[in-house]
């Protein structure tokens, strides 16, 4: 950064070019940056560098996507006014106003969520400025290509997992130039949630070991990862008719047709947009494990879920719903219905991925997520966004928070903001430990192999018991 970095229209001098942010408050943002440019169904290149002044004070476009209701009801307006452009490959960052050290701010960079199919980097509710000025960090949030323009790829025409390959031109051009932002470029944190931490693990498993330190996955779904080809194929195969020379709008309008023919796969056609292994940059499905082993070793993990995942998706299933109203009957039917897919979708593979990354030689801690609002939504999906990220005014409308005082949002929040920073500084977290009332956590560590006893001296040593007797209690 040069001299200008305090003023009102902070100029940061990068490798890509001169950048004119703005100031916000406690804290400094360059936003709306290209990091990549591609056309319709096409790999994304590195934005070209420029000579003259890049104006970065307009947000990142969102990429385009149908309406959802649904999350506008439970998260708030999640474009909240956002424009839409196919050349959505850009980012933008905030940084705080404090002079950094003399190896910069730590730097996490932000995948956001939406099943594949919806949201942007610069959602109003996931505002990092809270994060920013109270943990002197800088984050960096990416808007990358969703749905039918990012996430599903037949191979040929329509290539496969270019939502994963522009998030790795992100993390290419911040380790370039995130430190004329103050920012340490060997010191970053990839994190998101839901589809954003399906998406970081599967970075790592992509070759993107090389371009972070550390990543926190969020509730990722990693149990509906696999056994996906079925329905991939009967969705490449509803998609027939957009091509390159297709509209945005007609691209959109394919698009639900696509996700029906998604009906009727078991819990993954919840999400039916996401990565495909066998296409680049991921392997086959069966080689995926050892390109995360081979990745471990050189990266901290820290993942994990809330308490009450499902509850979050009742809405959208009516049978569901209706079932867990049902009196007495209800509530044993909503721990029930919880306990499955909790376990199922989130934790149980959440368990094995941080199990394998410690026996493969990496570090790896898992958490559980207890805090709850004051409703019947508990420790649901997503209840970790209003924690991390966004402020009263971005949350107030939003139906998971409803009857909460913000007051205890913040509180909880306040916490969890200095773990999570704790944890993008390097320094690890204890073995166990936790938030009262909000998280806990242990790191996992790698299990010894028991060493096995013959059998005839194993038959042996049970005899010899026999004929001595119990021990004596101490």
């Amino acid at each position: 950064m040069d001299a200008s970095h305090a003023v009102d229209r902070p100029r940061f001098d990068p490798p890509c070019g001169p950048v004119r942010g703005w100031a916000d408050g406690a804290v400094l943002r360059a936003t709306g940056i290209p990091y990549a440019r591609a056309g319709r169904f096409e790999a994304p290149v590195p934005a070209p560098d420029h000579a003259g002044v890049l104006d970065a004070t307009a947000p990142s476009p969102a990429c385009p996507q149908q309406p959802s209701p649904f999350l506008d009801r439970m998260l708030g307006p999640v474009l909240g006014g956002l424009p839409t452009d196919e050349d959505c490959q850009r980012l933008s960052i905030a940084l705080p106003r404090t002079t950094p050290p003399e190896d910069g701010f730590p730097v996490l960079v932000w995948v956001h969520g939406g099943s594949y199919a919806a949201g942007a980097g610069d959602s109003p509710g996931l505002d990092p400025a809270r994060l920013v000025a109270e943990q002197d960090v800088v984050v960096v949030a990416v808007t990358y290509r969703l749905g039918l323009f990012g996430c599903l790829g037949d191979g040929g025409d329509r290539p496969a997992n270019l939502a994963l390959l522009d998030l790795l031109a992100a993390l290419r051009w911040v380790r370039r130039n995130i430190a004329a932002f103050g920012g340490n470029p060997g010191c970053v944190t990839a994190f998101g949630q839901s589809a954003g931490g399906d998406a970081v693990a599967h970075l790592l498993a992509a070759g993107g070991e090389e371009l972070v330190e550390r990543v926190i996955l969020q509730s990722a779904p990693l149990g509906i990862r696999t056994g996906r080809a079925p329905m991939t194929a009967a969705m490449n195969a509803a998609a027939g008719r957009v091509d390159r020379t297709s509209s945005t709008e007609e691209v959109l309008a394919e698009e639900a047709g696509v996700v029906a023919a998604a009906t009727g796969l078991g819990l993954r056609r919840f999400m039916p947009f996401g990565t495909q292994y066998g296409h680049g940059p991921l392997p086959a499905e069966g080689e995926v494990a050892a390109a995360w082993d081979a990745a471990a070793p050189g990266v901290d993990v820290l993942i994990g879920h809330t308490t009450h995942e499902a509850r979050f998706f009742y809405p959208v299933q009516p049978l569901a719903c209706r079932a867990v109203r049902v009196p007495v009957l209800g509530p044993l039917l909503d721990r029930a219905l919880n306990a499955v897919v909790t376990r199922s979708v989130y934790a149980a593979a959440s368990t094995a991925f941080a199990a394998r990354h410690a026996r493969a030689g990496g570090r790896a801690w898992r958490y559980v997520l207890t805090w709850g609002p004051d409703n019947a939504w508990g420790s649901t999906h997503t209840v970790d966004l209003p924690l991390l990220l966004g402020d009263e005014r971005t949350w107030a409308g939003a139906e998971l928070l409803r009857g909460t005082e913000w007051s205890r949002v913040e509180e909880a929040g306040r916490a969890l903001r200095a773990v999570w920073a704790d944890f993008a500084r390097g320094n690890g977290l204890p073995e166990r430990g936790g938030i009262p009332g909000v998280l806990h956590w242990r790191r996992v560590r790698p299990r010894r192999t028991r060493r096995r006893t013959p059998v005839l001296q194993r038959s042996s040593r049970r005899r010899a018991d026999v004929e001595r007797g119990p021990s004596p209690v101490p």
